[in-house]
Parts: C-alpha cells; sequence; structure tokens
C-alpha cells in the first residue's frame, strides 16, 4: 500500500518518544534489539497490564526474578583472598612468611568459592531497589503500589540470600557469562539493565519522561537499526521465498578505489551498511538502511522531498560494489527503511538498472500486523530486476 506524503503525517525522533508506540511494539523492539526473541509470545498478561514502558519492564523484572528464586539463583565463582587456619586452594606463600602467620597457626590462601553473590544477581538486587526509589520521583508509576511493593520485596529476599545491592562494573558484567541453557537469566540482565534507563526526564515541559535508553546510552536509532537488523536473521525462515537467502549485519564495503595519492585512503569515510541480504542462486543482493527519522523533510518551497543525503549513501552503497565479474552487484537493490507513526509509504525508482526503495514501517501497528509488514519488505520473491538485466 502506498500513500502520499503529507506533512502533517511525518514524523520525527522525539515525536515517536512520547508514547505515541504501543507498549506491545516497545517490547518487541527491545526483544528483538537484545537477542530475546524467544520469548515474544511469553508474557502477554504482563504486556497488557502495563500502561508503558517503565511500567512493562519493572513488572516483567520481578516476573522473571520471582520465576529464578522459585528455581533457586544461578551460582557462580568468585577469587577470594583470605587468612585462614587450614589450607585452601593455593598457598600465599610470600604473605604467609612475611606476616609470620605460621606463627599464628595461620595460612594466606587464594581460592575460588561458589556464591551466588555474582554480578547478574547483583545487577538484579540494585534495578529493583532503584525502582523502589525511582517511584519516589515519578507520580505515575508511584501510584502502582503493587508494583513498588513487588519491588521492594524481592530487593529485601535478594539481600537476605546474600546479594549485595551494588552495581557491578561492565568488566564483571562481561566476565559473567551465561550459557545457553540460561536463556532466563539473560532476559533477567537484559531486562535489569534497562531499568538504568528509566530516569532522565526530557528538558521540554510538559513531556512525558523519556527513557535514557532512547536517548543517551541506548539512542533511539540504535535500538530501531538492531531491532531490524536481528528481525531478519531470526525471522527468515519464516519469510516465503526465502531459501537460499543469507543475512549479513554491519556489512562493511570497501571503496572501489583505482588509484590514490599517499595517505589520501585513510581519509574515506568507512562505508557500513545496517543489514546486507543475499541470494547466490537467484542472483539478487539487497541492501537496507534503517533510518530513525522523518521519511522527508520541507525544501525551500514548503514541499515535501526525500532527504537527499539518505539517497546519496543508499547510492553509494549499491553502485559502489558494481563489478564486471558481479553479475549480483550490478542489478543489487537499496531499501531505505524509516518508522512511522499512522502511515504506510513504499516507493520505488530504477536508476542505472537498480532499485532503490523509501519504505516506512508503521510502528502503531498490532503486532502480528508489524511483524507482518517487516517480514514483506524484502520481498524475496521478486525477480523482475534481475531478469531484465539478465536478458
Amino acid at each position: 500500500m502506498r500513500s502520499t506524503i503529507r506533512n502533517k503525517d511525518l514524523i520525527d525522533a522525539d515525536q515517536l518518544l512520547l508514547g505515541k508506540i504501543p507498549v506491545q511494539n516497545v517490547w518487541l523492539l527491545f526483544l528483538y534489539a537484545y537477542d530475546l526473541a524467544q520469548f515474544r509470545d511469553h508474557f502477554k498478561s504482563e504486556v497488557k497490564a502495563s500502561p508503558d514502558y517503565k511500567a512493562l519492564i519493572a513488572r516483567l523484572l520481578c516476573h522473571v526474578t520471582e520465576k529464578r528464586l522459585r528455581r533457586n539463583l544461578s551460582f557462580g565463582y568468585r577469587h577470594r583472598e583470605d587468612v585462614l587456619q587450614r589450607v585452601r586452594g593455593r598457598i600465599d606463600v610470600l604473605r604467609t612468611f612475611s606476616n609470620e602467620l605460621l606463627k599464628k597457626g595461620e595460612i594466606a590462601c587464594r581460592f575460588e568459592e561458589l556464591t551466588v553473590n555474582t554480578p547478574r544477581n547483583r545487577l538484579v538486587h540494585a534495578a529493583l531497589s532503584k525502582l523502589v526509589h525511582y517511584a519516589a520521583s515519578d507520580q505515575s508509576f508511584k501510584s502502582n503500589d503493587e508494583l513498588v511493593s513487588r519491588c521492594r520485596s524481592l530487593a529485601n529476599t535478594l539481600n537476605r540470600l546474600g546479594v549485595s545491592g551494588d552495581v557491578p562494573s561492565r568488566a564483571e558484567i562481561a566476565s559473567d557469562q551465561i550459557a545457553q541453557h540460561q536463556a532466563e537469566d539473560r532476559l533477567m540482565v537484559s531486562l535489569a539493565q534497562a531499568v538504568f534507563a528509566l530516569i532522565l526526564p526530557t528538558e521540554r515541559s510538559g513531556y512525558r519522561s523519556l527513557l535514557r535508553a532512547w536517548r543517551e546510552n541506548i539512542k533511539p536509532s540504535v535500538l530501531f537499526e538492531k531491532a531490524i537488523a536481528n528481525f531478519y536473521t531470526v525471522e527468515l525462515p519464516e519469510i516465503p521465498g526465502s531459501d537460499g537467502w543469507r543475512v549479513h549485519k554491519q556489512k562493511h564495503f570497501d571503496w572501489p578505489i583505482e588509484t590514490e595519492s599517499q595517505g589520501n585512503a585513510a581519509y574515506l569515510p568507512i562505508m557500513k551498511t545496517d543489514i546486507f541480504l543475499k541470494n547466490e542462486k537467484q542472483g539478487r543482493r539487497i541492501v537496507i538502511d534503517t533510518k530513525f527519522k522523518t521519511i522527508s523533510k520541507n525544501n525551500e518551497f514548503g514541499q515535501p522531498k526525500f532527504i537527499s543525503t539518505d539517497l546519496y549513501q543508499i547510492y553509494s552503497y549499491v553502485r559502489s560494489q558494481d563489478g564486471v565479474d558481479d553479475t549480483m552487484s550490478q542489478c543489487a537493490e537499496g531499501i531505505l527503511l524509516y518508522p512511522s507513526i499512522g502511515i504506510d509509504f513504499d516507493e520505488e525508482f530504477i536508476i542505472q538498472g537498480h532499485r532503490f526503495r523509501f519504505v516506512t514501517i508503521d510502528l502503531k501497528l498490532p503486532s502480528s500486523e508489524f511483524i507482518q509488514r517487516l517480514r514483506q519488505i524484502p520481498n524475496f520473491t521478486r525477480r523482475d530486476i534481475v531478469a531484465t538485466f539478465q536478458n
């Protein structure tokens, strides 16, 4: 379906953050961006019971944490150095003799200790405590007494079990590797990390509080781009005509340099597209670049026009890879994908044998339609450009 661009229909990044997106679709973006798509059809009751993203994250974190507590929290090992009365692990010879510990019947040891006070569990404890404190400054969240009480109770439970509430460092989180069979732990950690994105208000008076994850640490564009890229990686088998197709995320392209002055190539910008799809058997190649902004802007006469820099960028991605011995590159397609609110826009142009499309994905669609629309965008069954080129 195609729609004429009207200025009042167009959106900007700020408007997208004002609660216009259904919480179900925000949740979908979150799941795909964090590689948690296996939980897409879970927690339906929690999603429906949440008026906004803040409440959803809090409610789901409580739900997952309660579930983990019923099955026991994951344990891990931590390195300890202590003075003991018996040998445990390795002896710290230097410390033992320099402090004359043997005369006291003691010995310095270095050992690994099994503990529940792991970085992931500490992060969850810190996130729950943060939600309790957050309720004091956010009246809409504070009004949900039941949810705040759950957060406080779970934080106290973790404290009694020996899990401290200090926030682990990034290095500690990175070192606490989550195994493949611990998918629920990965969801719990991702939700806990999202909690720390709920505290920054917007500078604009009268606007609702924005998410820090959608502002600074994880920008809206990054979340949107990661979600779309991961979507095609996960959903590819479910898309009609996807046999033989491969997905590459963050694909780097090289400039077709023939000659260069000394050191000149270092000044060229890097070409890195968000999504790169190819099918060797069909001889098709599709480059998708996501843009978290309006699909057009008004020119000096007030007429909406496609953004020239976006077109130049996708044109460079596609045309710079043309090669005499590379048939796929000579008929490659480029798609610019934008978010929208309430409109569906899909227009294409064929320039020098290459198809270029400007497409929007409506973030207000019901979740099932949202997923189906994303599946349809690449149009894997279409081959008219390839057929024309080969003839």
